[in-house]
């Protein structure tokens, strides 16, 4: 009887291999995220100390009172003060440079942006050897910073440069301009004299004609990408040229254009080697990068130039706010 019921009954179900399966899928999972760590490890680790550690040594270095006599005796962690702070927003200077860096950086990305629009456009209809004038195009922009300072350096020469030469003789300019040293000259217009800042208008025309051809190949890249289709309608409805421009190419290109401003102005606004390089941020063109350095090099105030470098980020930070609030939205819907 206990053998046939032995024998009659039925096998024990096998053990399922559900569990077995998972375990060796945690096992997979936990093997790819210490392989993805460790892939990302070397560029976390750069990150850290090339960004990260140096961000906030400067925010504790504005807040200390350091300069380079006593940075070897000072501490990681000293005596906080907001002096540094007090020092900058009650000195003229510090304003001053803010407000140039302001006009530098509104007027140079506008007329960076403006100048390659207009290249783009004008670029735009193929014809034989474009592509040569459009690599030509790009030679302000990969030149060295170095190199070309020294050529706008000695074409605005007052004693021997190209400028004040063709002034003088077909202009009709009374005596040479020392654009990169003179703070402002007169003009006069219908009878009514004007102070213009020569230099810093000298040092924004320096900076547009440098950042132009980024600006060029962002907007001609979006002119190849708006359909032919639209135009050819436009002008078959009998649109003239300045209306397809409005109504049809521009509201294609202000998405790329409110980038263009943002990456510029924020390029612009920390810019340093051109103005330094040119001017050395004499005759009214220290911007606050400028500022920044000779607080460091000139008077050794350690924390008085974290503390103008915490501000200058702070108002970068306000207007990245700003766009990413307002202009963003229309541009993801968009």
């Amino acid at each position: 009887m206990s053998a046939g019921a032995e024998v009659g009954a039925a096998p024990a179900p096998p053990r399922p291999a559900g569990g077995r399966r998972g375990g060796s899928g945690r096992t997979l999972a936990r093997a790819d995220a210490r392989a993805g760590l460790a892939l990302i490890s070397p560029t976390l680790v750069i990150v850290l100390v090339m960004v990260v550690v140096p961000i906030l040594w400067t925010v504790l270095l504005a807040f200390q009172r350091l300069r380079l006599l006593n940075l070897r005796g000072a501490g990681l962690f000293g005596n906080f003060t907001l002096a540094n702070f007090e020092n900058a927003f009650t000195s003229p200077g510090f304003w001053s440079a803010l407000a140039t860096t302001l006009a530098y950086s509104v007027f140079g990305t506008a007329l960076a942006i403006g100048i390659g629009l207009v290249a783009a456009l004008a670029l735009r209809r193929p014809f034989r050897g474009r592509g040569l004038v459009r690599a030509a195009m790009l030679l302000p922009y990969v030149a060295p910073i170095v190199a070309a300072t020294f050529a706008w350096t000695t074409m605005l020469s007052p004693q021997f440069g190209v400028a004040n030469h063709w002034g003088t003789r077909l202009l009709g300019w009374d005596e040479p301009i020392a654009f990169l040293s003179q703070r402002s000259s007169e003009v006069s217009i219908f009878g009514l004299t004007f102070a213009v800042p020569t230099a810093l208008l000298t040092v924004i025309a320096f900076e547009a004609w440098r950042s132009f051809p980024f600006a060029f190949l962002f907007l001609t890249a979006r002119l190849q990408a708006v359909p032919a289709t639209l135009e050819e309608a436009a002008r078959v409805d009998g649109a003239t040229q300045t209306q397809r421009f409005r109504y049809i190419v521009l509201p294609q290109l202000l998405p790329t254009i409110a980038v263009l401003a943002v990456l510029r102005f924020i390029w612009t606004f920390n810019s340093f080697d051109d103005i330094y390089l040119l001017t050395g941020g004499g005759a009214g063109t220290e911007v606050v990068a400028v500022s920044v350095f000779n607080t460091l090099t000139a008077r050794g105030d350690i924390g008085g130039a974290a503390a103008q470098a915490l501000v200058l980020a702070a108002i970068l930070a306000v207007f990245i706010g700003l766009y990413l609030w307002r202009l963003a939205p229309r541009e993801e819907r968009t």
